[in-house]
C-alpha cells in the first residue's frame, strides 16, 4: 500500500512539473524576450542569445561586448585571479539583477495574420456603429449635450472608418482629432468614458497639468502614449486603434509676461504635435520615464484619436472683447453690456480666440472638430438626478434597498438640490457633495431602527425648514387604504 502511494506521489510531481514547464513555455510564447543589457524587445533588436538564469542578450549587444573585451589592454586573467584577494569585493550574481520582469512590463507578441484574416479585417467596418446609435447610447448615460454627442459620434464614426478602410486612389483620409471646450462639471470627461465603454477599445485618460518638457522633473509627454499601452495590456497593435482623452489641456496656454522658460506651457505643446499628426513614437513599457531600466517599444499614433478637453476660463471674456470691438456710438450701434449675461457666448468661439487664450496655431490646427458644451441649466441637474442608467438617486435607492427601505424623492427637493448647485458653479459635482450632505444622517440613522419601511425627502428638509417624511412598516398599509378609500 505504501509502495503505490510512493508511486502516486511521483507521478503526481511529475505531472505537476510537467503543468508548469508547460504553463512557462505557453508564457514565453505570448511574451517577447527583452535584452537584458539595452532593454529592448526581440521585435527591434532582432534574435535573442539565450544565457542561464533567465538572460537574454541581442547580438548587438553580445557583439559590443566582444569588441571591448578585445580592444581593452586588461588582462582578464590577472584580474579573476586577483579578485578574491580584494576586500569587500564578490562576484556578481546576475539572476539577482535580471530577476523576473513583471506582467506589466512584459511586451505581448504581435499575432501573424494569414491574408485571409487580413482581408476579413477590411470587411469589419461594418461592424461600427452608425453615428445615430453611438448617440443613442450616450444618450442613455448623458443628459443634454445634444450638439456634442452628435460631432463626438459623427467624429468616431468616421475616425474608425479611416481605420479600417483601404486607400483608394491613393486619398488617405485625415484624422479627426476633438477639442471639447465646456464648463467645469458639465460632462466632457463622462463623455469619452462612456464613449471608450460603448466602442470596447482601449482608453487613456490624463491630466495635461502633469505634464512637461523632456529633461525637466514631471511626465514626458510620451507617456500619454505609455498609459493608453497599459490600458490595452501591452499590445500594440490594439493600443495603436485606441483612443487617448487629454484633460485640462487649457493650463498648457502660452504663460503671459513671463521671462521664464516655459516647460508646462507652449514647449509642451510643441512636443504633442508629432503625437497628434501620427509618428512612430517609442514608449517605456510599465512606466513614466524612459530613464527607468525598463523595455522600449515603438507605437504609431497615426491610427489614435486624440481627444483634448479644457474649461478654459477666462475665454469667454476673449469672446466678449472680440464680439464688443464692434460696438460704436450711435443709434444701430451694439452695447458693450450686450454679451455679459449670454448664457451661449462660449459657443461663438473661433480659432482666433483660441490663440488670444494662448493656444499655439500649429497645435490648434491638429484639432479640426472643435466644438463646446453648454453649461447646466436648473430643468438638466433634475434631469441628471434622476434619468441616467446610473443617475445619483437610483445609486441611493440602491443603497437603502439593501437595508430594506424605500427611499423616495419629492419634486420640489429635487428643484431644491437643483438650485442649490447652481450656485456652487461646479456643474454635475455640485449634485454629489449636496445629497452627501442630506442623506448623512438618515443613512446613519436608518440601521438603528428596524421598523422603518419608507423615507421620503421633502423640499422642507433640503430648505432647513423641517424634516424628511418616515415611514414605518406597519403604518404603510394603513396609509394606502386610507388614501383608496
Amino acid at each position: 500500500m505504501s509502495e503505490d502511494k510512493e508511486l502516486f506521489d511521483e507521478a503526481d510531481i511529475e505531472e505537476t512539473a510537467v503543468t508548469v514547464d508547460d504553463h512557462d513555455k505557453k508564457d514565453d510564447d505570448e511574451y517577447e524576450k527583452i535584452c537584458f543589457m539595452c532593454r529592448r524587445p526581440e521585435s527591434k533588436a532582432g534574435k535573442m542569445i539565450s544565457l542561464p538564469n533567465n538572460i537574454n542578450i541581442c547580438t548587438e549587444c553580445m557583439q559590443k561586448s566582444f569588441d571591448t573585451m578585445s580592444s581593452s589592454n586588461i588582462n582578464y586573467n590577472d584580474l579573476m585571479n586577483n579578485i578574491p584577494n580584494m576586500p569587500n569585493i564578490s562576484m556578481i550574481d546576475l539572476s539577482t539583477l535580471q530577476d523576473q520582469i513583471p506582467k506589466k512590463q512584459k511586451l505581448k507578441k504581435k499575432k501573424e495574420k494569414p491574408k485571409e484574416e487580413e482581408t476579413a479585417k477590411t470587411l469589419s467596418i461594418k461592424d461600427i456603429p452608425a453615428p445615430h446609435k453611438i448617440k443613442a447610447s450616450l444618450d442613455e448615460y448623458v443628459v443634454g449635450q445634444d450638439y456634442a454627442k452628435k460631432v463626438m459620434s459623427v467624429a468616431v464614426y468616421n475616425h474608425y472608418k479611416r481605420v479600417y478602410a483601404d486607400k483608394v486612389d491613393d486619398i488617405e483620409i485625415e484624422k479627426s482629432n476633438m477639442l471639447m471646450i465646456g464648463p467645469t462639471g458639465s460632462g466632457k470627461t463622462y463623455l469619452v468614458k462612456t464613449l471608450a465603454r460603448l466602442l470596447d477599445v482601449p482608453l487613456a485618460i490624463t491630466d495635461a497639468t502633469s505634464l512637461t518638457e523632456a529633461g525637466y522633473i514631471g511626465d514626458d509627454i510620451e507617456s500619454v502614449v505609455s498609459k493608453l499601452l497599459a490600458a490595452a495590456d501591452n499590445d500594440v497593435e490594439k493600443a495603436e486603434h485606441g483612443i487617448i482623452f487629454v484633460d485640462e489641456i487649457d493650463k498648457l496656454a502660452k504663460k503671459k509676461n513671463t521671462n521664464q522658460r516655459d516647460v508646462s506651457g507652449e514647449s509642451v505643446q510643441q512636443g504633442m504635435l508629432k503625437l497628434l499628426e501620427g509618428s512612430e513614437v517609442e514608449v517605456p513599457v510599465g512606466a513614466n520615464s524612459k530613464n527607468a531600466m525598463v523595455p522600449l517599444t515603438t507605437v504609431d499614433t497615426k491610427n489614435i484619436l486624440f481627444i483634448c478637453g479644457g474649461a478654459f476660463p477666462e475665454l469667454e471674456n476673449v469672446i466678449k472683447e472680440r464680439l464688443n470691438k464692434q460696438s460704436s456710438i450711435g443709434f444701430n450701434a451694439d452695447l458693450k453690456d450686450k454679451y455679459d449675461h449670454d448664457e451661449t457666448v462660449l459657443q461663438k468661439v473661433t480659432v482666433d480666440d483660441l490663440k488670444t487664450f494662448g493656444m499655439i496655431p500649429e497645435f490648434l490646427g491638429r484639432l479640426p472638430v472643435v466644438f463646446t458644451l453648454s453649461g447646466l441649466t436648473k430643468e438638466m441637474l433634475v434631469q441628471i438626478l434622476k434619468e441616467p442608467k446610473n443617475a445619483i438617486l437610483k445609486q441611493y435607492k440602491r443603497l437603502l434597498a439593501l437595508d430594506e427601505v424605500k427611499l423616495e424623492f419629492e419634486d420640489g427637493a429635487l428643484e431644491a438640490i437643483a438650485e442649490m448647485a447652481l450656485k456652487k458653479h461646479t456643474g454635475a459635482r455640485a449634485l454629489r457633495a449636496i445629497l452627501e450632505e442630506y442623506m448623512l444622517d438618515i443613512m446613519y440613522e436608518i440601521p438603528k431602527d428596524d421598523s422603518i419601511g419608507e423615507v421620503i425627502i421633502t423640499k422642507e428638509y433640503i430648505e432647513h425648514t423641517g424634516g424628511p417624511r418616515i415611514l414605518l412598516r406597519g403604518q404603510e398599509p394603513v396609509r394606502l387604504e386610507a388614501t383608496e378609500g
